[in-house]
């Protein structure tokens, strides 16, 4: 794998809300060298856009399936986004 930065949609349903996780997502992507963000949705899921390295990513997909304590992931769903213009950091949005 290369070390080139790509970026992906993800959208986490199931006990996602009320348990942390956007925290949680936060540290798991800081530790990783990941940028992007992460929010609540109105439906209940929760949605981030992770940009990084091709395993840092994959590493932190599999990581997300599980989630914080507490959490019960039931889905996770990815896309590939464009990874131009993702500011370095990774934030929680509102």
């Amino acid at each position: 794998m290369t070390d080139e930065a790509i970026a992906v949609l993800v959208r986490l349903t199931g006990r996602v809300q009320g348990v942390g996780f956007r925290f949680w997502m936060r540290g798991q992507a800081q530790r990783l060298g990941l940028s992007g963000w992460v929010r609540n949705e109105a439906d209940g899921s929760v949605a981030a856009l992770i940009c990084g390295p091709a395993a840092a990513i994959s590493t932190m997909l599999e990581r997300s399936r599980i989630g914080p304590l507490g959490a019960s992931v039931s889905d996770v769903e990815t896309k590939s986004a464009l990874a131009e213009g993702v500011l370095p950091g990774f934030r929680i949005l509102k």
